[in-house]
């Protein structure tokens, strides 16, 4: 054979190998690197199972409820979602902490935050209520340490409170110097060599925070827009060497789809408005704030941006299970998934009766590090939480009446002012209670009884009250602030609970600054130039709820704290009745 042939066919034989070769090696170049997302949001320092279902249906089409959550539950389910895949990350969209059963607000949320390092929690995005015990209590959950800043003591129970493992990110939050009071963002890296993947994570909360909590606990930060907030770090991003971009934002939208319903039909809320105001190089939105649970593919809705938008509920009761193919050669996300997973623990007994946990689901089992710290801490807290604080002949709900008001808020209202009505106590005339701090309904166990614990998880915030001078023009102008400031509209009404003796009615269908109708107090006209005293809680005293008319009061006298002006109220009725919620009218 000559050297010609052989030459020709040494080539032919390297044709066939490398055409046999060059698909496998493009395969491992550009085959997709899958990456695991695991989503929470709106925690709320939920340790102990919260008594809450999810509404789902059975493969079968059958309509059940199924119990969820516990952060013992949570934890396992984690854990099974991250063993499905070695390139997980797990997230929260804020309010991880406060607004929190007893078991973790007696104890500043340190609990919560413990328990989050042992889930494995990465990055969490600061909400609104991360400020409620103010700055310096909030770093405080991120660096650890036992400095005293609220009214409560620190370290009870773990002397030595090392913070958080995990980091607290705020895009949005910039301090008097300048820069952020966390950082805006973080990066994971997935895979090695050339099948190394990276995916960026942007946190900030609502751009309302200041008018959400008490205005001391922001005092000198600024809250900047999400939508600039967010654009202005792509670039930023996409240099370090970003694959994917997912943003953890504490703003969400309101959806009446099923926990696990891929739509984005009929989705309202203050997120929308910022969605197509967003740079389309993101690839998912985790997003929180409203308790809501959705799965909504917004290319649908703008094909530009096609994002996935996810929210899993609140307390823990849902994870969503995200999935991002990123393809490692041209570091582009070329598939999105998303599901929300319900975490199903135990059993429990509601007031409709069993809800059993179901087959049809998956029951994750309790985290033996998780469940122990849980019962260290609701040992800890037993005491306080047992004791019987008085007896009521009824319940004292949430639920609104037709025209916004509540029994429990009525309660509350009636409590503000029997603490505050004498005249060394500040000589208040009317109290407003707020929807906003109501957080658990208040349901008698046996013989009528009600325990210290349950009166805690109705109002949380260890706010105190406060009496201060108004005229009766203010106090119109403060009712008018119900439908007319900031976030409260007509559409979304923001409504007051006033005490026993205060009575209005409200008509929508009049101009801004005339529908408040009759206010009365003890049966008489408000009068315009005449002055009252009216007792709040801290948080609307200066101005929190977008009712600034708050502000504006005079010759201010401080009282106790909301939950023992509660208990206080009850031990003095004996066995108290609930009122009626029928304070408040609307005409239109």
């Amino acid at each position: 054979m000559g050297k010609d042939m052989r030459i020709t066919l040494a080539l032919a034989a390297l044709a066939t190998v490398s055409a046999c070769v060059s698909p496998r090696v493009a395969d491992q170049g550009t085959a997709p690197v899958d990456v695991k997302i695991i989503a929470l949001n709106d925690f709320h320092g939920a340790l102990e199972p919260p008594r809450t279902a999810i509404p789902a249906t059975t493969p079968a089409g059958a309509a059940i409820r199924v119990p969820a959550g516990g952060a013992a539950y949570l934890a396992s389910a984690v854990q099974s979602l991250k063993a499905a895949n070695a390139n997980n990350v797990v997230v929260s969209a804020g309010d991880l902490i406060s607004a929190s059963p007893l078991i973790s607000s007696h104890f500043l949320d340190e609990p919560t935050i413990l328990a989050m390092n042992l889930i494995g929690l990465d990055f969490n995005a600061v909400g609104n209520h991360e400020f409620d015990r103010g700055r310096k209590e909030l770093l405080r959950m991120q660096e650890g340490g036992c400095e005293k800043n609220t009214h409560l003591d620190p370290c009870r129970v773990d002397a030595d409170f090392g913070g958080a493992d995990f980091k607290f990110l705020g895009a949005n939050v910039i301090t008097e110097s300048g820069g952020t009071l966390f950082p805006s963002h973080g990066i994971r890296s997935f895979g090695s060599g050339a099948r190394k993947v990276e995916v960026g994570f942007i946190g900030l909360t609502l751009k309302t925070t200041p008018t959400l909590v008490s205005p001391g606990g922001v005092a000198g930060l600024t809250f900047k827009d999400e939508a600039a907030s967010i654009n202005a770090l792509i670039p930023k991003l996409k240099a370090e060497g970003a694959d994917a971009i997912v943003v953890l934002i504490h703003q969400g939208v309101y959806s009446k789809a099923g926990y696990n319903t891929k739509t984005c039909d009929g989705v309202t809320g203050d997120l929308l408005p910022i969605l197509p105001r967003l740079d389309p190089g993101i690839d998912v939105i985790v997003s929180g704030h409203t308790h809501q649970s959705y799965i909504c593919d917004y290319g649908t809705v703008d094909p530009q941006r096609p994002f996935l938008l996810t929210s899993a509920g609140r307390s823990g009761t849902l994870l969503t299970d995200i999935t991002l193919s990123i393809n490692p050669a041209s570091g582009k996300v070329v598939k999105r998934g998303a599901d929300n997973v319900i975490v199903q623990g135990e059993a429990y007994q509601s007031s409709s009766g069993p809800v059993e946990t179901n087959a049809a689901f998956a029951r994750f089992p309790q985290e033996p590090r998780v469940a122990a710290l849980v019962s260290r801490y609701a040992t800890a807290v037993a005491p306080v939480a047992q004791r019987v604080a008085g007896q009521f002949d009824g319940s004292a709900l949430r639920e609104t009446s037709p025209a916004g008001e509540s029994v429990l808020g009525a309660l509350i209202a009636d409590a503000h002012l029997d603490a505050t009505s004498a005249p060394d106590a500040g000589g208040a005339q009317v109290a407003f209670s707020n929807a906003g701090g109501l957080r658990a309904d208040i349901v008698p166990g046996e013989g009528g009884a009600v325990t210290y614990g349950q009166l805690i998880s109705a109002q949380p915030f260890g706010n105190t009250l406060v009496v201060q001078s108004f005229t009766g023009l203010q106090i119109r102008a403060l009712l008018e602030q119900q439908f007319d400031s900031g976030t409260n509209t007509v559409a979304q009404p923001n409504m007051l609970m006033p005490s026993r003796g205060f009575t209005y009615s409200y008509d929508l269908s009049r101009p801004a600054g005339k529908r408040i109708v009759d206010p009365r107090l003890n049966g008489e006209p408000l009068r315009d130039d005449t002055v009252y005293r009216v007792a709040t809680n801290s948080f609307l005293a200066s101005g929190g709820d977008n009712f600034t008319v708050f502000t504006q009061g005079a010759d201010t006298v401080g009282g106790p704290i909301d939950v023992d002006a509660l208990e206080a109220y009850i031990v003095k009725a004996g066995r108290l009745k609930p009122p009626a919620a029928n304070r408040v009218k609307r005409i239109n």
